[in-house]
């Protein structure tokens, strides 16, 4: 996290960083170096934007192809709905009737 914060700070800086130990940072190449509480500062901006968006890592949504796949069969089996979305109903089953599933 220490290296994402430094490179947060400066996209440009070059350096090598020991065992994530903000203690063990070397600046390379003329790098300015970055005050330690400037990183630590940094370094609890990420960690609250990366706890802030657990939701999105949480939540798996099946594939496209199965919901298209889930939203089809639900059409499928109301005839009022086959008739209000009837070219995306006869395109998803025109290509299951020629290729039906074995078995």
């Amino acid at each position: 996290m220490i290296e994402k914060a430094i490179l947060a700070i400066n996209p440009n800086a070059t350096f090598t960083i020991n065992a994530d130990d903000i203690d063990q940072i070397t600046w390379l190449n003329e790098t300015t170096p970055i005050s330690k509480s400037d990183i630590q500062t940094k370094v609890a901006e990420l960690q609250t934007a990366y706890d802030n968006k657990q939701y999105q890592r949480d939540r798996i949504y099946p594939s496209i192809g199965d919901q298209l796949d889930m939203l089809w069969h639900s059409i499928d089996q109301n005839p009022k709905l086959k008739s209000e979305y009837f070219e995306f109903y006869e395109a998803i089953k025109s290509v299951k009737v020629k290729h039906p599933k074995n078995g």
